[in-house]
């Protein structure tokens, strides 16, 4: 199991950890430059694009799949990937993968239970997302849905004791008037909109997918805080309890329509793209992760709130007011500031001090003592990061 998390994954170990021992200091930082770059460039397309495809496939004429179906679906896909790579890691050997899921599943039976919890708000969350999605458009979701920085924050204090700098306070009170502004500008009229969407329902999805999202995020990280299963035994474990869940939500919500119909009733290729987005979008996510600090995620962010609106005007006809321009420009605004390392403002504060009182010398190390350790330039990537996919927030167990 720890050979599994420890040396299996390219998420949990990060080949920019090896390239840097192996490499001359410049060819890694120039690699790690270019992680960071594709990690940008993949945090950016896989936000944007999963929301604009599922609105996308929700507003297309013609017969409209269930959404149901394809969250079961996403969760099968996910679970049969993730058992792939496992098998990979123990090199196409059955036996060694049964023995290995055996102890991991059924032995270590607690750990395994744990997860149905955030499984089952997971399952809950996918589904509200398609409601939102379907009732209000790209750009307004994608704004309102960073209130899930808000909840994450709320629940970290909460449950987990985590204290937050003034600036982040203040920068969730912007992030709220942000996505209160916003909404205002929806419940106005902003725009053209088709009789079968209701903003209303929307929102509610939208709120409630939020509060699920950072309940979910800070109770794994709780239960699973020191756990050495890898990320990819954590998503099979997920991936199972969710095909279970979502196959129960099924039968409860359109079990009687999906019987008739069928399973794969009004699926197309948008339909399927969505699918494969939702379920490979997020494991190629929780690899690239592992290469981007907490600004490159909130630039992502604000980077794919720009995108959703752009491709929302050409594609739905979507309009831009000086209401939704204020309203989003806040949000992104505001999830820089919250990204920003909590210690940096205390780190300059501390530099002008120290330079103000001792002028441009070097400073004097007193006789006896140690010279102070050097603070490392690499802080705790996945310590705060509330505004990221749920599969990203899964590598914090791994």
């Amino acid at each position: 199991m720890a050979a599994v998390g420890s040396g299996g994954s390219t998420a949990a170990a990060g080949p920019g950890v090896v390239s840097a021992r192996a490499l001359e200091p410049g060819t890694a930082s120039a690699a790690h430059r270019r992680l960071k770059y594709i990690s940008l460039a993949v945090l950016v397309v896989q936000n944007a694009s999963l929301i604009l495809s599922i609105r996308y496939a929700r507003t297309l004429p013609g017969d409209r799949f269930f959404a149901t179906t394809a969250v079961v679906m996403a969760e099968v896909l996910k679970g049969l990937t993730c058992l792939l790579l496992l098998f990979a890691q123990k090199r196409g050997n059955v036996k060694h993968l049964a023995l290995f899921l055996h102890d991991a599943v059924l032995v270590q039976y607690v750990d395994t239970l744990k997860l149905a919890v955030p499984s089952l708000i997971y399952t809950l969350q996918n589904n509200l997302q398609y409601v939102a999605i379907s009732n209000l458009p790209a750009a307004t979701f994608q704004v309102t849905y960073q209130l899930k920085i808000l909840t994450t924050a709320l629940f970290s204090v909460l449950m987990l004791n985590r204290s937050l700098s003034r600036l982040q306070w203040a920068s969730l009170l912007l992030l709220f008037t942000g996505v209160a502004i916003v909404q205002a500008q929806q419940a106005g009229g902003g725009g053209p909109r088709p009789l079968d969407q209701n903003p209303g329902a929307g929102l509610a999805a939208v709120v409630a997918s939020c509060l699920s999202s950072g309940f979910a995020g800070v109770y794994f990280e709780k239960i699973l805080k020191g756990s050495s299963g890898s990320v990819w035994l954590r998503n099979l474990q997920l991936g199972l309890f969710g095909t279970a869940l979502g196959l129960v939500g099924l039968w409860w919500a359109e079990g009687t329509a999906v019987a008739r119909r069928g399973f794969f009733f009004g699926y197309t290729p948008a339909v399927w793209g969505v699918v494969l987005n939702q379920a490979f979008g997020g494991l190629l996510v929780a690899v690239v992760v592992k290469y981007a600090d907490n600004i490159l995620k909130g630039f992502a962010t604000s980077l794919s709130i720009v995108l959703s609106t752009v491709a929302s005007i050409r594609l739905f006809g979507f309009h831009v007011d000086p209401l939704f321009a204020l309203g989003a420009g806040l949000v992104i605004g505001a999830v820089y500031l919250y990204s920003l390392p909590r210690g940096a403002a205390k780190a300059i504060a501390s530099t002008s001090a120290s330079t103000s009182t001792s002028g441009p010398c070097t400073h004097q190390q007193p006789p006896g003592q140690p010279p102070p350790p050097k603070l490392s330039s690499h802080r705790g990537d996945l310590s705060t990061e509330p505004f990221l996919p749920k599969l990203l927030t899964k590598v914090k167990g791994s």
